[in-house]
């Protein structure tokens, strides 16, 4: 088993820790490293390749990756074990791969142990890279809602108040109203660009870091913040629907 690090540009194998974060396959198979790793570099997204744990802890213990690929087939290995290890110390995303379609129990154990996606193999090198890109673009949509609230610790609106931190929003009369996370990241949607139109996709993108609405449309949020919001849910005034577009939040908005 070669314990080379494939590199997918500019040569050098170990990580630098002056460069963007890339992602680091976990696979024994040289093949499928050179393979991804070259198809991932072909599409920008710079690839690190380590063959078990002992290159996997070398390369973590320089950096951490933007998320991890993980084969749970690692020859003498387990790959459920380091699943285990990296979430251990690390909330970094993790896609497993198992390697046979009928291996349910290994996809089962590794989501209930942190993973956040899997793949079976053979994989489709697109497929996997769609699944790679759509992590990352969760990441960072979860960091800039993070950073948005870092700036605005609260947010005042028609006599309403919403206070990021503790996720309290408080009615014109003083009159305090729980949140879920969905409703909440939706309502932060609608805070950071009042009075503009919103088409559902840009909705959709704002709301689905958070888990328990990736099954569930914006309408469908957008009718349950209603409830909480108007006076009439049925003839809405803060929450407009702009046909053909989306939806508008049509009051001011002053951050604090």
């Amino acid at each position: 088993m070669s314990t080379k690090l494939f590199a997918a540009a500019k040569g050098s194998d170990a990580p630098d820790s002056g460069q963007s974060p890339d992602v680091l396959l976990v696979d024994d198979d040289p093949t499928t490293r050179r393979m991804v790793i070259s198809y991932f570099a072909e599409h920008d997204v710079p690839t690190r390749g380590a063959a078990g744990r002992e290159e996997m802890n070398r390369y973590l213990a320089v950096r951490e990756p933007a998320l991890i690929i993980l084969d749970l087939r690692l020859g003498q290995e387990d790959g459920l074990d380091l699943l285990r290890s990296i979430r251990a110390s690390s909330d970094v995303p993790v896609i497993i791969a198992t390697g046979h379609r009928l291996e349910e129990i290994d996809r089962v154990v590794g989501l209930e142990l942190g993973a956040d996606d899997y793949v079976t193999k053979p994989f489709s090198l697109r497929e996997l890279l769609a699944r790679v890109r759509a992590i990352l673009r969760r990441q960072r949509l979860a960091q800039l809602t993070r950073t948005r609230e870092a700036q605005h610790g609260a947010y005042e609106f028609g006599g309403w108040h919403l206070q990021c931190d503790s996720r309290r929003l408080r009615s014109p009369g003083g009159q305090p109203l729980t949140l879920t996370k969905g409703e909440y990241a939706l309502l932060v949607a609608f805070l950071e660009a009042p009075q503009r139109a919103l088409t559902r996709e840009q909705l959709l993108q704002a709301t689905r870091v958070h888990e328990d609405i990736f099954d569930r449309s914006i309408d469908v949020q957008v009718l349950r913040l209603r409830r909480k919001l108007e006076a009439d849910a049925s003839s809405p005034r803060i929450i407009r629907t702009e046909r053909g577009v989306g939806y508008v939040f049509d009051l001011p908005v002053k951050p604090l």
